[in-house]
């Protein structure tokens, strides 16, 4: 793999389809990869925890706190029209950006976690009842099981999971066994943060409308990284997180299909949720305002909204072709050295490398990385159970985002290499 021509052109940010973009004039955009970690150039391979953020996204929040700093909604001066406006903006950014049919199935919360615990208390436990059925799969990370366990501890519902093969791959034909008129909720990652596997949302929520089940896709791997379309899944709810698309932390978004929205409670109580409150009644507002209650990040939002410009402006399709070059690259790269393995080899991947250097722990690559200014993940990912499948307790994770060079990739290697040689391996 590592010709002059394969490295030239994935350093160079050639695709096989679509635009060529400078991944070099990419990468100046983003401040922080111009530091040193331990007197090395930074080599930043954890995207899959959280990106990076470029100039643009720094300067928008920066710009609301310096120019615009107000409360949102109801205000009648000019700062609070104008944060108002900016936040509202967002909204329809992000709605677009997923074909939402409409800004008011965009709920800001501060992270995919907190879209999906909404979807479990304001849907699960207005809606399912005792003997009712969850289906989620194996791959998942904590946040896509954590809360549906509480949920049926509070309803006494059931939870199933699909499994997947040795590849990390979900056995699609038993996942559609475990359908049936019992399905109430079926709720799938998009992409596996712990493995990188690509998985059939489309196909996923089809099998699950068959069965008169409501969908959630956890999107919050994929938005960095695959043109989203809510429409084109059908699915009935999508979850997605700013700090992992190149926005800020503390802001994510739920999409609902409106007539589920406008259906369900509220998840919180407070101020902005309202319409008039009386201590003998309160009417809540209209969606998504329903959902939004006390005062938001409104900074956050903003951000995700420049976040979103960012990615549009370079093209999610130009991101992906160039990743999927670069992740051929560094799978060609790990799988030379023959002491390490690969966890997670699904036909259908994003970028992300989970792998094992010989008896080495994860934890300790992880420390001899860091001291050559390489920044990995090692651990169970908040995926204990895709890491019960595969009878590991850790791996170490390299995930790749569009600033990322075949560079940065050689440097992992070559920290490989200094760890087997440090370990006498």
């Amino acid at each position: 793999m590592k010709t002059s021509t394969a490295h030239a052109a994935v350093a160079k940010g050639s695709t096989k389809s679509g635009p060529v973009f400078d991944v070099q004039q990419v990468r100046g955009e983003f401040p922080i990869l111009g530091r040193t970690v331990n007197g090395k150039p930074l080599v930043y391979l954890d995207n899959a925890a959280t990106s990076q953020k470029p100039q643009c996204v720094i300067d928008t929040i920066r710009d609301y706190y310096e120019q615009s700093n107000a409360n949102i909604h109801r205000g009648v001066h000019t700062l609070s029209v104008q944060a108002t406006q900016a936040y509202e903006q967002a909204r329809a950014k992000v709605q677009r950006f997923i074909n939402a049919s409409r800004p008011e199935e965009i709920i800001f919360v501060r992270s995919a976690t907190e879209a999906i615990n909404l979807v479990a208390q304001a849907y699960g436990r207005s809606t399912l009842t005792d003997g009712d059925e969850i289906v989620i799969c194996t791959m998942e990370h904590h946040s896509n099981i954590v809360p549906w366990q509480l949920l049926c501890e509070q309803t006494g519902a059931r939870l199933r999971v699909a499994p997947i093969n040795d590849a990390g791959e979900l056995l699609f034909e038993q996942y559609e066994h475990l359908l049936n008129p019992r399905t109430k909720i079926v709720a799938m990652t998009y992409i596996s943060n712990a493995l990188g596997t690509i998985n059939p949302v489309r196909e996923i929520t089809e099998a699950a409308h068959r069965h008169g089940a409501v969908v959630l896709i956890d999107g919050a791997q994929a938005a960095p990284h695959l043109p989203i379309d809510v429409q084109a899944i059908g699915c009935d709810f999508f979850a997605l997180t700013g700090h992992k698309m190149f926005g800020p932390v503390g802001i994510g978004a739920l999409f609902g299909k409106h007539e589920l929205l406008d259906a369900m409670p509220p998840y919180q109580g407070g101020g902005e949720m309202i319409l008039s409150v009386t201590f003998e009644k309160t009417t809540y507002n209209a969606v998504p305002h329903k959902f939004e209650a006390g005062t938001p990040n409104i900074a956050g939002a903003i951000g995700l909204g420049a976040a979103v410009d960012y990615l549009q402006r370079i093209g999610i399709d130009t991101v992906g072709a160039y990743e999927s070059e670069l992740l051929k690259y560094a799978t060609a790269a790990l799988q030379a050295i023959p002491q390490v393995r690969l966890i997670g080899t699904a036909k259908h991947k994003a970028a992300v490398l989970s792998f094992l250097v010989g008896d080495i722990h994860p934890h300790d690559v992880g420390t001899i990385l860091d001291a050559e200014g390489i920044a990995v993940r090692t651990g169970h990912h908040c995926a204990q159970p895709v890491m019960e499948r595969f009878g590991l307790s850790a791996t170490v994770r390299a995930s790749l985002a569009l600033y990322n060079t075949t560079e940065d990739i050689d440097a992992l290697t070559a920290g490989i290499h200094k760890a087997l040689e440090v370990f006498g391996q």
